[in-house]
């Protein structure tokens, strides 16, 4: 019988592997469980800034997901750059440490059951540095080479670190998109793609299909997708991403309630229906979870409906870095 993980902790089998075998549930919003666990997130660091002040509740909020279910943890890393440590009085060389440390927290959380859990690092927009919403609009008024400049030390760093998969998302646009590619091209870690998306277009107004069809050419994205976006618009896109990148699909949408930047606070009624789940695979997903305010109780729900293996108890495990 094959293990189920290698020597560095990983599972044994290949991400891009498993999805040719079928559909794998990735957890849920990150942040909202922390917040539920009494974190303060007000810091415009958001939840990287608990890789420096709080790395015990980083890796709870991942056992949560664990427990619940999910198959993949996508790592605290999304708001995390060296230029945002810098502002905090953190030099690159303990940033970069921060930035492994994501991916061990992670690792950790995953080791905790005997089942296959793959490790996503997060590698958020250029906009959620600057803690205004701008993620949600993009078009910063940068190049795509600036955006490349910008993007890849952080992707070197994480790559370093040893997850199994980067996960480029909530992209707002497409010369973002094409940045971030460019950014990961040598890092020798797969990628997935994820564009954060209102209605049938990007958040810059792009369509899905000329957005998707960016992806197609790079054998490095194993999926192509979205999230960070209302339920109903994943509906839409994860059809068009597969029908237009050829390749397995990525989807976790919000909870369906709107982010007012401007009040730093979530407004209206949650919509995200955990039955969707179904079409989204008919239609080509293979990576399915949630993103803002979607929880551990979802995902258990996902993973009743996918038949995802649960965690149970687990054996524990250490909160010290």
């Amino acid at each position: 019988m094959q293990p189920v993980r290698s020597a560095n902790g990983s599972p044994a089998r290949a991400l891009d592997r498993a999805l040719l075998e079928g559909t794998f549930l990735l957890d849920g919003g990150l942040s909202n469980q922390l917040e539920a666990q009494g974190c303060d997130l007000s810091d415009a660091l958001w939840s990287a800034g608990l890789l420096a002040d709080g790395p015990g509740q980083i890796e709870a909020a991942h056992t949560a997901y664990v427990r619940a279910g999910a198959q993949v943890l996508i790592t605290a890393s999304y708001q995390a750059t060296f230029e945002g440590f810098e502002g905090r009085g953190i030099g690159r060389a303990q940033a970069a440490e921060l930035f492994a440390r994501s991916v061990r927290l992670a690792r950790r959380a995953a080791g905790a059951v005997e089942r296959e859990i793959w490790v996503a690092a997060s590698v958020g927009p250029y906009g959620a540095m600057l803690a205004d919403g701008s993620e949600y609009r993009g078009r910063y008024g940068l190049s795509v080479r600036e955006l490349e400049r910008f993007h890849r030390p952080r992707v070197e760093a994480l790559a370093a670190a040893g997850p199994d998969v980067l996960a480029l998302e909530t992209v707002p646009d497409i010369d973002e998109a094409e940045a971030l590619l460019r950014a990961v091209e040598g890092c020798g870690v797969p990628v997935w793609l994820s564009y954060s998306v209102a209605g049938d277009r990007t958040r810059a107004g792009q369509s899905l299909e000329t957005a998707f069809a960016l992806a197609s050419g790079h054998d490095r994205v194993l999926a192509v997708g979205v999230n960070c976006c209302d339920p109903s618009d994943a509906d839409r896109a994860v059809r068009a991403a597969a029908e237009v990148a050829g390749k397995p699909v990525v989807v976790y949408p919000n909870s369906g309630e709107r982010w007012d930047a401007g009040g730093r606070e979530w407004a209206g009624a949650p919509t995200f229906d955990p039955g969707r789940v179904r079409a989204w695979e008919d239609a080509g997903a293979r990576l399915v979870g949630g993103c803002c305010r979607v929880g551990p109780e979802t995902i258990a729900e996902l993973a009743g409906l996918l038949g995802a293996a649960t965690a149970g108890e687990g054996k524990g495990g250490s909160t010290v870095p």
